[in-house]
């Protein structure tokens, strides 16, 4: 017994950094990798090349987050562990069964199964960071974890690209399963992180009491709104991107360099927030942020009015990518400030966090993604009115008792 326990090692913080990176990995690999492959599936299906139907399949994968309410519940009764597995295998499943879809109605069905399967990973994962950081703290490691997971939509879509060369697109939709697999038996070192004095019992007073905790909270819906009004661009950008890329601006071969080009500026920025939060603290540093959002919104909305839509491709990558670093450079201090006044309900609150983050976001940014056939002004419009929201909703926050 002894010698069985001495053998098991504690995961150290930078292991526990490094696995929680790859398991949020797992959402952007399962949509990354696949961008470059959407004009073989519409093809495939018999899909004209002006067709959005293949954004949906990003849009139903973030749809998919809604479980991330039931997983909340869950995980705060049984614990992180068990969700987490849970998770893996419905990723994998969905993953495999969107490969070898017949239909695209089948395929969105898996995409959604496989989008539950990652938000069990997600809840589970963003919930252990809060169980083990509070505040500044957890907004810095998040933007930790959050930098490492941003590298892959730099090598994600040249990784597509590379196995269409050599493979069908099948092969680059059996791509996320596979690494699922890995992570999935890394995880086997991960130790629980909820104390068993602190998990709820489950029946419906306690859950509705949660819930009801959670939405009450001022804090919490305000920072909760911004980060998901925010993702909505976000979610119409990135499932439109290889159509923007491909058909509006009619240059298909630097759709993975443009994509990578933006996920760059979007790692840098999310690293700078790590410093950023730590030295102004999380809710000034969104203030700013949102501030600077708006303005750079604002300058791409008068750059598309006066040279036209689509504006030249140098503006809109510019653009674009200042404005999507900015955005994952608030979201971890917008998840720190939405869930800090709720640790008691890490599980509940994280849960109810993602679900309008992902799902609300992306239903709403799909409409957005829907709009764009032959140009992208629904997408200049939407950053900036929702930077202009944003930026109301940061700094109607009156609590200057607590700035940091």
């Amino acid at each position: 017994m002894t010698m069985a326990v001495a053998s098991r090692q504690k995961m150290r913080s930078g292991e526990f950094i490094a696995l929680s990176a790859c398991t949020m990995m797992l959402t952007a690999l399962g949509i990354d990798i696949m961008l470059p492959a959407f004009a073989a599936v519409r093809q495939h299906f018999g899909l004209p090349p002006q067709s959005t139907a293949t954004a949906q399949i990003i849009t139903f994968f973030f749809m998919g987050q809604v479980a991330q309410l039931l997983f909340g519940i869950l995980s705060d009764r049984y614990g992180r562990l068990p969700i987490l597995r849970i998770g893996f295998p419905l990723y994998i499943i969905g993953g495999v069964a969107a490969t070898f879809a017949p239909s695209m109605p089948v395929m969105f069905a898996a995409r959604f199964l496989a989008g539950i399967g990652a938000s069990a990973v997600f809840t589970t994962t963003i919930a252990g960071v809060r169980d083990r950081f509070v505040g500044d703290q957890m907004a810095r490691t998040m933007s930790l974890i959050l930098t490492i997971f941003l590298f892959t939509p730099i090598y994600a879509p040249f990784l597509g690209i590379a196995i269409l060369s050599v493979a069908s697109w099948q092969w680059v939709f059996i791509t996320p399963p596979l690494f699922a697999v890995v992570v999935f038996v890394w995880s086997l070192r991960l130790e629980e992180s909820l104390d068993p004095q602190n998990r709820l019992s489950l029946n419906w007073k306690n859950v509705g009491q949660g819930i009801r905790k959670v939405l009450a909270n001022r804090v919490f819906l305000r920072y909760t709104t911004i980060t998901t009004l925010l993702f909505t661009a976000l979610s119409a950008y990135v499932s439109s991107s290889e159509r923007i890329i491909g058909e509006i601006y009619g240059r298909p071969t630097l759709f993975a360099w443009v994509f990578a080009g933006i996920g760059l500026m979007m790692s840098v920025a999310t690293l700078t927030n790590a410093r950023l939060s730590i030295r102004y603290g999380a809710k000034k540093t969104v203030r700013w942020l949102l501030l600077l959002y708006t303005s750079v919104a604002a300058l791409f909305f008068v750059c598309t009015l006066v040279a036209g839509d689509p504006p030249p491709m140098f503006i809109f990558f510019v653009a674009v990518a200042l404005i999507l670093g900015i955005n994952l450079a608030i979201e971890p201090n917008s998840s720190a400030l939405a869930m800090e006044p709720l640790g008691d309900l890490a599980g509940m609150a994280s849960s109810v966090y993602g679900t309008l983050f992902f799902f609300v976001g992306s239903a709403l940014g799909s409409f957005i993604s829907g709009a764009m056939v032959h140009g992208i002004w629904p997408l200049v419009i939407a950053f900036f009115v929702i930077g202009v929201i944003c930026v109301g909703l940061a700094w109607g926050d009156r609590d200057h008792a607590n700035l940091r």
